[in-house]
């Protein structure tokens, strides 16, 4: 059985990021999404909401699990936000690795299964942090792939370059040092954890 590149991003990446952590960053880039971009809802909202986010890190997780739902509810699947999905690394050990590999899952799987594989990550987490080959191997399996697929994908050079210069992209155009962060209409909040309050007043404040 081949071994998978878990950590193979992380190598090649020269990036010094924080973790989660809650330092304040300016900048944010275009509020419009790029073509390599991964979004959800209505293109042509009044308010386009841009999370820089690693499946690696907990506080991405926590925001995932108690405020995704019912954010997603609201403004997505309404069509009043058009979501987009930044993929960051961040941290090193186990954090990375789940992310790094969680990613390459994810753009495997393709467009229409990319937000379900991400879903599934966050909600076993913890588990990918104690067996990150079974748990995502496992998820892979779930959304159709097999064995041989998911080591091929998690294992392609080009794809695992292609990860590595999106995260320096959205580290050096786009300022972005933590995560999660939440840019609104391209005015990027304090990095961190917001709740469904604190995403309110942004947007209504964007869409005014």
């Amino acid at each position: 059985m081949p071994r998978i590149k878990l950590a193979v991003a992380v190598l090649l990446s020269a990036l010094a990021l924080a973790a989660c952590s809650q330092n304040k960053a300016s900048g944010g880039g275009s509020a419009s999404a790029l073509p390599d971009d991964m979004s959800l809802g209505n293109p042509k909202a009044k308010v386009t909401v841009i999370e820089y986010a690693s499946v690696g890190c907990p506080v991405c997780d926590k925001w995932q699990l108690e405020v995704w739902p019912a954010f997603r509810a609201k403004y997505v699947d309404t069509g009043r936000v058009h979501y987009v999905f930044r993929e960051m690394l961040v941290g090193g050990g186990p954090e990375v690795t789940v992310a790094a590999s969680g990613f390459l899952l994810a753009r495997c799987a393709g467009p229409d299964k990319y937000f379900p594989v991400v879903d599934a990550i966050f909600k076993n987490q913890q588990q990918a942090f104690a067996d990150p080959r079974g748990t995502l191997e496992t998820i892979a399996k779930s959304m159709g792939m097999t064995e041989d697929q998911f080591n091929r994908c998690v294992s392609d050079d080009k794809a695992i370059q292609a990860l590595n210069d999106r995260t320096e992209r959205n580290a050096k155009d786009n300022h972005v040092d933590s995560t999660p962060t939440f840019v609104v209409n391209g005015k990027m909040l304090t990095p961190g954890y917001h709740s469904l309050p604190e995403l309110d007043a942004a947007i209504a404040a964007a869409g005014s």
